[in-house]
């Protein structure tokens, strides 16, 4: 287990021991000292659209009821936002990679970037596997030319890319374990061995591509297609040609792209500090803990239990 992993694991299982009436004190505390603000204003809106809904009590959980039924992970990241907010309020929630939008208002991890959404609220869930950010000590210029991808490779969508790029010179692109009867393995490789590389694809798996943090913090420049799901990192805002390098569905004019950067250097280095910009947003942890709280509290609020 890496350090981070051990840290997290330690400091949420002792969190869990705090008292619920403490908890909601200092959350109490913290949402009367804030004081509206348009970008956290803007941030709560975005993860949660609701306008006022019912919501059945009986097919939903009581905070002083919520007790871990998924993921471990997904348990704390909800706990210690839910069990800031009184006993008897209830709320709807989903674990895992969530592709859909459900019928009913529920906190979830991510979901499908598209209008009509708003029953889709994200919190951020599963913190320590997505919410990793890095410090890249080595310049885009002295990196190599070369695309890194790494992952299973068993959607049908990933399975395009490495078909493709698997034996190109300009790319290192393979699964990191065998499937019987196919090809286009080539195992594991560290995030410091990536960093080595010009360019990380973040390709969307079972949702959001997991890599696309750490790739974001880093001093590579992070191509993929135009995302399809979003959780707490507001894919759906990131912008084409600011935030990343946008190519087809299919990564058919990946090569292009590349050698397009390869020879403008300053072009691709503006769009990697963009993309340093952006993951700074979400280091202050007092910050985010209370949009987190402000995100729960519209919720009851709509639900009308506040």
């Amino acid at each position: 287990m890496s350090t981070v992993k051990f840290k997290y694991y330690l400091t949420n299982s002792l969190q869990i021991l705090v008292p619920n009436i403490l908890r909601r004190k200092v959350a109490k505390q913290l949402l009367a000292e804030y004081s509206k603000n348009s970008y956290i204003q803007d941030r709560v809106n975005y993860y949660n659209k609701l306008d006022d809904f019912t919501l059945s009590e009986s097919e939903s959980t009581h905070v002083n009821e919520y007790k871990k039924t998924g993921g471990t992970t997904y348990y704390f990241d909800l706990y210690k936002v839910i069990k800031s907010f009184p006993a008897h309020y209830f709320f709807q929630f989903l674990n895992g990679d969530i592709r859909y939008i459900p019928e009913t208002p529920s906190f979830l991890k991510s979901r499908p970037i598209q209008s009509g959404n708003e029953n889709s609220v994200l919190l951020k869930l599963n913190e320590v596997r997505h919410f990793v950010f890095i410090e890249d000590k080595l310049a885009f210029r002295q990196k190599k030319d070369i695309a890194v991808w790494r992952g299973l490779g068993k959607h049908a969508h990933r399975k395009v890319v490495i078909e493709q790029f698997y034996n190109h010179p300009m790319c290192d692109i393979g699964r990191t374990a065998p499937i019987e009867g196919q090809p286009w393995e080539k195992g594991y490789l560290s995030v410091d061995d990536q960093l080595q590389c010009k360019f990380i694809l973040a390709i969307e798996g079972n949702d959001v591509a997991t890599n696309l943090k750490w790739a974001m913090s880093s001093n590579s420049l992070v191509i993929m297609s135009k995302p399809k799901y979003e959780t707490w990192f507001m894919e759906g805002r990131l912008q084409s040609g600011v935030h990343y390098v946008e190519v087809k569905d299919d990564y058919s004019d990946l090569i292009e792209k590349m050698e397009f950067y390869i020879a403008h250097p300053a072009q691709a280095e503006a769009i990697i500090q963009n993309a340093h910009d952006w993951v700074d947003q979400f280091r202050d942890k007092k910050r985010e803990h209370l949009i987190s709280l402000l995100v729960a509290k519209k919720y009851f609020e709509k639900s009308g239990q506040m």
